[in-house]
């Protein structure tokens, strides 16, 4: 199985390692306090939190719910709409 998803894995340590060089250094030291949250269904790839620690050095946790917390965020959003207009500025 491992051999399998290497390659997405991969795909996805590449992407976050990405995301860490070009995001503003406000940003950047916002991770350093508060790490990376994971959430969707990728969260629940074993050991994607320990292969994503070790490559970043960051600390990474795992949504209570990963696999709906994106559909919780959406109704949240939708019922909250003034919440997403502040992130808009």
């Amino acid at each position: 199985m491992r051999e399998a998803i290497s390659e997405q894995v991969n795909a996805i340590v590449g992407a976050v390692r990405t995301a860490l060089e070009q995001m503003p250094p406000e940003l950047a030291a916002d991770l350093l306090d508060f790490g990376i949250m994971l959430a969707g269904g990728g969260a629940l790839l074993k050991n994607l939190d320990l292969l994503l620690r070790s490559e970043t050095k960051l600390p990474i946790k795992i949504a209570a719910d990963p696999a709906l917390s994106g559909s919780c965020g959406g109704r949240y959003g939708s019922e909250q709409p003034g919440d997403l207009r502040n992130l808009e500025k």
